[in-house]
């Protein structure tokens, strides 16, 4: 992550606007980027839509497989502050290993959940021998309240799933149809993978205080009508009651929610932060090799390295 984004949008932005009576989608296109390796969608953030409720980030890694003599994914030691990194694995394996000393596998169906609150390094890398990779990737910013939390790291093995209309349910994270996954929250959240073994048409109850996107990862999604292809994002905004989905058989998506965060967001590279000091002395203190981001010497590779601040420290 190479790029400045302020976010402090007026109000009525999170409102898509109603034509004719009915409220309108926005369709918010991904960009490709790199990331240890894999090609990735991504669509948060972007000129187009910056946060939806507190995530920031999200990118769509694969489906892919690795051939020859890949290795996967590599991603080496780098720091984060002021976020929540959370994994979505869908298929494949991927070991975390942080500064805090976790050495965790991530397999299909778990969500791994890292608190990065003050300073917190990690890596990420393909098991050995695995050929597959498929995963939702996403940031969650931390309120300014809890940005210097203590780092932590949570793994969850077991989410609630449940079967309806022809499609697979999991709850990720926060409230849904009257059942709460255990993913530690810092604010009003919501996650939910939806995945249809036939074409399926469905009405997902909404709250209206949330704001809300949808993101296809596996087929094409039609929302009332407006046809959504894979990796472009439709921002339902806030003021929804219930929304209707048609997925095609073998069709995934995700739906990611939560209160607006209202405050100003700045995220740089690997930091998020609510000014741009914080983020600068994040930076400095990582090229200078600083305790706050500890190590981790497990890994066999260098730890990646910022570029220069895109303004006057």
């Amino acid at each position: 992550m190479s790029s400045l984004i302020q976010d402090k949008e007026p109000q009525s932005s999170l409102d898509c606007p109603i034509v004719d009576g009915k409220r309108q989608v926005q369709h918010v296109p991904p960009r490709t980027a790199d990331v240890g390796g894999i090609p990735v969608n991504r669509v948060l953030p972007s000129r187009h839509r910056r946060l939806v409720g507190a995530w920031c980030f999200l990118d769509h890694a694969g489906p892919c497989v690795f051939k020859g003599d890949s290795r996967g994914l590599r991603v080496g030691p780098h720091p984060h502050i002021g976020l929540q990194t959370f994994t979505w694995m869908i298929e494949g394996e991927v070991l975390h290993r942080d500064s805090l000393g976790n050495r965790q596998v991530i397999r299909p169906g778990q969500v791994n959940l890292m608190t990065a609150g003050r300073g917190i390094s990690h890596t990420e890398e393909s098991v050995t021998g695995e050929t597959h990779l498929h995963a939702a990737q996403l940031w969650i910013a931390l309120p300014e309240a809890d940005r210097r939390t203590d780092p932590r790291f949570d793994h969850y093995p077991v989410l609630p799933n449940w079967q309806e209309d022809g499609v697979d349910f999991t709850l990720l994270v926060g409230e849904f149809a009257g059942r709460r996954a255990p993913t530690l929250a810092f604010s009003p959240l919501v996650g939910l993978d939806l995945a249809s073994s036939e074409a399926s048409r469905i009405e997902l109850p909404l709250r209206e205080d949330f704001e809300y996107g949808v993101l296809p990862l596996e087929g094409g999604i039609d929302i009332e009508g407006e046809t959504f292809v894979a990796n472009e994002l439709a921002y339902l905004g806030r003021g929804r009651a219930a929304v209707t989905l048609a997925l095609p058989a073998g069709g995934r998506a995700i739906l990611i929610g939560g209160e607006p965060l209202g405050e100003e967001i700045l995220i740089w590279w690997n930091f998020v932060g609510h000014s741009k000091a914080e983020i600068a002395e994040a930076q400095r203190d990582w090229e200078a090799g600083s305790e706050r981001f500890g190590n981790i010497p497990d890994y066999d590779g260098e730890p990646l390295m910022p570029p220069p601040l895109p303004w006057k420290a």
